[in-house]
């Protein structure tokens, strides 16, 4: 299955002064448990279940770290059962300029050619080094982000009460090889209880139901990733979810076009931070 999970995946704007404060993203653990939200088409699912497991740490200063596990079993009467494994580790530095990351997959057990690799972003775009599956590289030009200076993106946009975001974004996804076009649509701020938001529904997400998490600022977001190019094109993955201001994300759903997941929060755990990053 395509890798663009919450990050993995992730707001204040009273006054001028929380407007302009840096975006900090929580250290944390989540974990969501998948089941179908539609299918169609003429190879439909009939039935999905799964779990996606993101540890995030880091900061601005020393750089972030994220782990991806997504399981997903999904039931099909003309191909039967098929279970993917997926397991991701990115590095991201604090100024968004550095990254790496390595991927392995597995189809019913059957492992595919892991993707290994780093890439920088230099003034004439970002350049790309593989060492899985083959030793390769490659350059895009033009402004490209990583995942977690893009997610710093759209929160600084929700902040400034735009309504989209329009980035280029490379993740190490697939065969470590594309680099996306992407679109986020950010609606209007919800505050309040996660029953509050117009994707959560009161058996959703429990774990942001209390806590410092129950009031925290957040949007609802819908991203949309598209094979880079030009023209009218239809987004080959969306991810929808309510963004908090911390980087947590909520209410989340997966579209692959002929199926999607939805991903209901069952676990939440703040992780230690150092507390000492002044950037």
């Amino acid at each position: 299955m395509h890798r663009h999970c919450v990050t993995v995946g992730l707001f204040l704007f009273a006054t001028g002064a929380s407007a302009a404060a840096p975006v900090h993203l929580a250290s944390h653990r989540a974990v969501y448990d998948l089941a179908l939200a539609k299918s169609e088409g003429t190879r439909a699912v009939e039935g999905a279940r799964g779990r996606i497991v993101i540890d995030f740490t880091g900061d601005a200063c020393k750089g972030y770290t994220m782990q991806t596990r997504q399981v997903t079993v999904l039931d099909s009467g003309e191909t039967g059962s098929r279970t993917s494994d997926l397991r991701n580790t990115t590095f991201e530095s604090g100024d968004g300029k550095s990254y790496r990351f390595k991927t392995s997959t597995s189809l019913n057990g059957t492992p595919s050619p892991a993707v290994d690799g780093s890439a920088e972003v230099g003034s004439d775009g970002v350049k790309v080094r593989l060492k899985e599956p083959k030793r390769d590289q490659f350059q895009e030009s033009g402004t490209v982000l990583f995942p977690t200076l893009q997610m710093r993106r759209l929160i600084e946009a929700a902040r400034e009460r735009k309504a989209t975001l329009s980035v280029k974004v490379f993740d190490g996804s697939d065969d470590g090889r594309k680099v996306y076009d992407t679109l986020a649509i950010i609606g209007a701020q919800v505050t309040g209880p996660a029953a509050a938001s117009p994707a959560s529904t009161p058996e959703r997400d429990k774990p942001l139901k209390d806590g410092a998490m129950a009031t925290m600022p957040r949007w609802p977001v819908t991203l949309s990733y598209f094979t880079a190019g030009s023209g009218e094109r239809t987004p080959i993955y969306i991810l929808s979810f309510d963004l908090y201001e911390n980087g947590v994300s909520g209410a989340l759903k997966l579209d692959y076009g002929e199926f999607a997941l939805v991903g209901d929060m069952s676990q939440f755990k703040a992780l230690p931070e150092s507390g000492d990053c002044r950037p």
